[in-house]
């Protein structure tokens, strides 16, 4: 699933041990777009802390996992982001001339004689 909108909060992150050796996560406040926005809290794991780096204001697309459990009879939900897109941010490389000159001028689906262009 993804999710995108704009970090609004950055919590503290939270470390400690456990029976598989040293944690760290992060939990970010996300709030989404349109007419009715939505604030929902997502964590972060491990390394993804540094590689991610989100902040304040930052607008992503987030590749989450949700996930639920049990604990002494109350269920406790999980939104884990496991990869993150910043918007805004430097995008590829525009097209060589080389390329850009072997693509079809796509404006109408018919030529100048009014024969279809579509390749199907």
């Amino acid at each position: 699933m993804e999710i995108s909108g704009k970090i609004v909060q950055v919590m503290a992150e939270q470390n400690g041990n456990g029976r598989n050796g040293t944690w760290r996560k992060r939990d970010y406040i996300l709030e989404t777009g349109g007419n009715y926005p939505k604030k929902v809290a997502l964590t972060v794991w491990g390394d993804k802390i540094d590689q991610f780096n989100m902040n304040v204001g930052d607008e992503v697309i987030a590749g989450i996992e949700i996930e639920s459990r049990e604990f002494n009879g109350k269920w406790y939900t999980d939104v884990k982001a496991w990869k993150v897109d910043k918007q805004g941010a430097p995008a590829a490389p525009a097209q060589s001339s080389a390329t850009a000159a072997a693509m079809p001028d796509v404006t109408s689906f018919s030529s100048e004689d009014g024969e279809d262009v579509l390749p199907f």
